[in-house]
């Protein structure tokens, strides 16, 4: 990907106040111009509805091989980004082979996001000629914020050169001792957490992005409002729900940091918040989604959700029910990783709602907007 827009404005900023002359002040007689708006073009015009669906999915896809399923969802339904996953030690040049499989089939206005999971430790999908042996997070916690800001622009740069520009982290999920960590099987059971103090996480965690930013790669910070409470892991366990946390809890206020410092896409967890909306997991809670991150914390980037196809958590579902809700919530971008066979299912139900609900295609729109807003972002 390429830089992002805050870096361009923070630049902007820079030069604006080195210039040498002062800026002309106005009199009684004289006010200064009116800034004449530039028109931006919609990166949606011209697209069919089907094409705008389309957008607001990544499919899973083994990362040592296309799946026919994710081959088709690209090419004919117009999906916008893969995921690889599972684990691949065949190096950077073979998934390159891979991701291009892919790649061709996409119009160069709709680039894909191809994504994965290179978190480091336990939690890395690509090894092999060419791509380095990450640390856990929990390790790379321990370097200073230079020396892991230089490792993670080395890991981007791995991942640009297979053709991978979305890295599914860092995780910003707040543990609240290494006691904890023990009962934390998604996040302490993996030592994907940074620290264990919200300050310690954030440091590393702005690390860590403004390496993977300068080799090119777009980060997802996760999992939010955070799973450093839960005791019970989404991904094999139903009815996980985090009893502590609120809208005021350090886990959230890590959120806030990490937009302030120019986090662009935030992934939803699918645990329930009882302290927050005790009715639904949060990746289909408008109050957590729309109320909470977008509205709350100021987010104006891209949400998306945790895999919605093969997680426990939301097996009560149907897989339509899934996207569509997600949807509704606000989520920009429903991630179907690990059966990408449901995904045909999943896009039919978001199309039909779409066909016949103004209000529901309105949020499809705006949730492709972003998303290509993303994709085409300076």
């Amino acid at each position: 990907m390429k830089t992002r827009s805050w870096i361009v404005l923070s630049a902007a900023a820079l030069m604006l106040a080195g210039c040498a002359s002062p800026a002309p002040q106005p009199t009684a007689t004289t006010l200064p111009p009116t800034p004449t708006p530039t028109a931006t073009a919609d990166p949606l015009a011209g697209l069919t509805l089907e094409q705008r669906v389309g957008q607001v999915f990544m499919i899973g896809t083994t990362a040592s091989a296309p799946e026919a399923a994710t081959v088709s969802a690209v090419r004919d339904r117009f999906v916008g980004g893969v995921f690889l996953s599972g684990r691949s030690s065949d190096g950077t040049a073979a998934t390159a082979a891979v991701v291009a499989q892919f790649t061709a089939s996409a119009p160069p206005d709709r680039p894909l996001l191809v994504s994965t999971d290179q978190e480091g430790g336990q939690v890395q999908v690509l090894t092999g000629p060419g791509f380095s042996e990450m640390p856990s997070a929990l390790d790379q916690g321990a370097m200073d914020a230079a020396s892991l800001q230089t490792s993670a622009t080395t890991w981007a740069r791995e991942l640009a050169s297979a053709g991978v520009n979305m890295n599914l982290a860092p995780v910003v999920d707040l543990i609240a001792s290494r006691e904890a960590a023990t009962s934390n099987p998604p996040i302490g059971g993996y030592d994907r957490e940074f620290a264990f103090d919200a300050p310690g996480i954030v440091a590393h965690a702005d690390a860590f992005r403004a390496g993977m930013t300068a080799g090119g790669v777009t980060s997802v910070v996760k999992h939010f409002p955070g799973l450093g409470a839960v005791t019970a892991n989404t991904d094999d366990t139903a009815g996980v729900t985090d009893t502590t946390t609120n809208a005021q809890s350090d886990s959230v206020g890590i959120y806030r940091s990490e937009i302030a410092s120019g986090a662009n896409v935030v992934m939803m967890s699918s645990a329930i918040y009882a302290q927050i909306d005790s009715t639904a997991p949060a990746v289909f809670s408008p109050t957590v989604v729309t109320g909470l991150l977008r509205d709350g914390l100021e987010f104006d980037g891209v949400i998306m959700t945790d895999d919605l196809s093969g997680a426990a958590q939301v097996t009560a579902w149907s897989p339509a029910e899934r996207a569509v809700l997600a949807i509704e919530a606000g989520c920009d971008i429903v991630l179907v990783s690990r059966s990408p066979s449901i995904a045909a299912e999943m896009i039919d139900a978001v199309l039909a709602r779409a066909q016949t609900d103004p209000a529901f295609a309105n949020q499809v729109d705006a949730a492709a907007r972003r998303v290509l807003t993303l994709k085409n972002a300076d």
